[in-house]
């Protein structure tokens, strides 16, 4: 259930942006080409299939029912609404930051191609049931939960979420125990989110602003990998850990640290903000990944590139006098497409694990260095 569900759950992250660029297509482009429309439609109609918590009236997918309506943090903080995670019904903060971050990065870049597609109301609410959840989730300025549910008891339970009756307990990350890598994504999807709403609802938008540059100072300020945050996890010697980090409290292993998380976040703040202070990071945090390359919920070392450009509008380059970003991944792209292994009908080969997903995250950080090439 989990494995195949959550392939799926990749690839349909990315397949929200692309499928808005191809939406903006010509209507003779469209004639020769897939229904990109329907695949943005089915995209979104993921999203709320996934959701937790009391359900709003205007549901599509009305199979999916209120679930965990009881999820609290350890003091008693409402944590109910946010996405279950892939196939299981586990409350992954990291993973759920980043598929926000990614949406709100298409609406912004590719607000036609949602226009056109009549999509874009659909993906502002896809939008706002997550950061709804992450505003709930930072209880004070310096404190976010990370998780709600212990992968363990959740995934020895083979039921709908609406029946659920075991144990859903929450973990947070502290300034003792920091999380730099989930609170600067989380701060990322926030600030983007806000660039989203501010001309929709510009007090939400705030809102939104607010908390992020307050998850970005907790996670610069106290720095660490969230999942270094839990004892649970960390006892656990690494062989163990690979081998069971889908049945533990924190599942995933954010095994490239937090630094582009780092970066990521500030350029997204500087996206919002215009604030210098983030470019000081950015400088500070970069060349530390700068050999990195790829672009997904762990790795954001391809999507920083891009976003410096599409963040800064060019700016960077010129304040710098640098096109290394740029060029970094142009030649990236080329290469891909050039050299990369294809399947017998062309698809482009990266992983045996989520293939699609994989070749989708490409095309999505190639299609913004596009738009920055022309």
């Amino acid at each position: 259930r989990n494995v195949d569900v959550q392939y799926r759950a990749q690839e349909s992250k990315s397949s929200l942006q692309t499928a808005t660029a191809f939406a903006e297509m010509s209507r003779e482009d469209q004639q020769a080409s897939y229904d990109y429309k329907d695949v943005l439609e089915k995209s979104l109609l993921f999203y709320e299939a996934q959701r937790s918590g009391k359900l709003p009236s205007d549901q599509k997918v009305t199979w999916r029912k209120d679930s965990a309506l009881n999820d609290k943090g350890n003091d008693g903080e409402d944590l109910t609404g946010g996405y279950y995670d892939a196939g299981d019904f586990v409350k992954f903060g990291f993973q759920m930051s980043f598929s926000i971050t990614v949406i709100a990065w298409g609406v912004l870049d590719h607000k036609e191609g949602y226009q056109t597609a009549n999509a874009l109301d659909d993906a502002l609410k896809a939008i706002k049931w997550g950061t709804d959840y992450f505003i709930k989730a930072h209880t004070s300025e310096n404190e976010f939960y990370a998780q709600v549910a212990s992968g363990t008891m959740d995934h020895n339970y083979w039921g709908r979420p609406e029946d659920m009756t075991m144990e859903r307990p929450a973990f947070k990350i502290t300034t003792s125990a920091p999380g730099s890598d989930l609170a600067a994504e989380t701060a990322a999807a926030l600030a983007a989110a806000s660039l989203v709403f501010q001309s929709v609802d510009s007090s939400y938008s705030a809102t939104l602003l607010q908390h992020a540059v307050q998850l970005f100072n907790f996670a610069n300020t106290y720095r660490g990998k969230y999942t270094d945050a839990f004892a649970d996890f960390k006892s656990l010697p690494w062989p163990q850990k690979a081998l069971l980090k889908s049945e533990i409290f924190v599942c995933y292993i954010s095994s490239s640290g937090y630094e582009d998380e780092l970066v990521w976040g500030a350029a997204w703040l500087y996206r919002a903000t215009n604030d210098n202070s983030y470019l000081q990071v950015i400088e500070e945090v970069y060349p530390t990944i700068q050999y990195y390359i790829g672009f997904n919920w762990d790795q954001k070392a391809g999507g920083a590139d891009v976003s410096f450009f599409s963040a800064l509008k060019v700016l960077l380059a010129k304040l710098t006098g640098d096109s290394s970003y740029s060029t970094k991944m142009e030649n990236y792209c080329d290469n891909m497409f050039n050299s990369q292994q294809k399947t017998p009908k062309g698809l482009i080969f990266i992983s045996d694990w989520g293939s699609l997903s994989t070749t989708t995250y490409l095309l999505q950080i190639c299609l913004e260095v596009s738009g920055i090439l022309n």
